[in-house]
């Protein structure tokens, strides 16, 4: 059995550890250290649970693109800071170059690219890398890149690694109501506060998903109302209406980008560190003993599999 490539949604996951690991986790000098220690196991539980043979942790070289807000300017406005970039908790931010120096110790893959976010990272590599893929996050949108013929799968990560979920097509269908392929129309109908999307006022997730699974495709939903569809209900036709606009460059910013220019890279998972020196150095500078060995474990137990 052919054994997946992991794509890790690096952001996602090292938020949730900084929420879900008490802040009294700290370096000997006192430096929080909760969201390095947090996402270093979760890394390894999934190492465990998947048995990947490849692995990227996918980063947002740029967390709002210009050319995104440029379509739609409240894009995730609303988590810009005062400086310009975004709002990240005092205690997280020093430790993202921590939770880098050991990925490139242990010797997982990292990769990011001028102008995209991690989830354009995850839709190209997706989209070329061979199958079978699963994709480990918290954000649904990326249920999007869900493909049963590769096939990839998305390890939604909701309520933590522990209780992640394992969405193909047919979960997403049952959940949702809507397809992969038909899930970023969905997305733009609803709307997502989170990332400052409006969607269209009145349409929540379940008519979204009605009118989708009807109509199949929102180009489609589109026509229906501009040949007076009596099957479309009046209110909902002027709605979609008056926000034509919106409609006609949502699609755009919703969707994962699957044809992004992102560059090669070295998907392979190690059995043993890259750098065992320097991951030692880390593991004494940032209290990090514990969780590496169980990275490591886990690596080289799963290279025997």
């Amino acid at each position: 059995m052919t054994r997946p490539l992991l794509l890790v949604d690096a952001a996602s996951l090292y938020f949730r550890a900084f929420h879900g690991v008490p802040a009294s986790i700290t370096a000997p000098d006192g430096a929080p250290v909760n969201a390095v220690r947090g996402f270093v196991d979760m890394l390894a539980q999934l190492i465990r649970g998947r048995a990947p043979d490849r692995m990227v942790c996918c980063l947002d070289a740029d967390w709002r693109p210009a050319w995104r807000v440029a379509l739609i300017p409240s894009y995730k406005a609303h988590r810009v800071a005062d400086d310009g970039g975004e709002q990240v908790p005092d205690e997280l931010s020093p430790q993202v170059p921590v939770i880098l120096d050991v990925l490139a110790a242990v010797g997982i893959a990292t990769l990011g690219a001028p102008g995209c976010e991690a989830d354009d990272i995850i839709g190209a590599l997706a989209a070329r890398e061979p199958g079978p893929v699963e994709v480990a996050t918290g954000d649904r949108d990326l249920f999007q890149v869900i493909d049963d013929d590769k096939p990839v799968r998305v390890l939604y990560c909701g309520r933590g690694v522990a209780k992640l979920e394992v969405y193909d097509d047919a979960t997403l269908s049952a959940r949702y109501g809507v397809h992969a392929r038909q899930y970023v129309d969905f997305a733009v109908l609803r709307g997502d506060p989170s990332d400052g999307l409006p969607g269209v006022a009145g349409i929540g997730d379940k008519t979204a998903a009605g009118l989708i699974g009807r109509y199949g495709t929102l180009d489609a939903l589109l026509s229906a109302i501009d040949d007076a569809d009596p099957d479309v209900r009046p209110g909902q036709a002027r709605r979609l209406t008056a926000a034509r606009d919106y409609l006609a460059v949502a699609p755009r910013v919703v969707a994962a980008g699957a044809e992004a220019e992102v560059p090669a890279v070295d998907t392979a998972l190690p059995a043993v560190p890259a750098d065992e020196q320097a991951m030692l150095a880390l593991a004494e500078r940032w209290n990090l003993a514990g969780p590496l060995t169980r990275l490591t474990d886990a690596l080289a137990d799963t290279a025997r599999r």
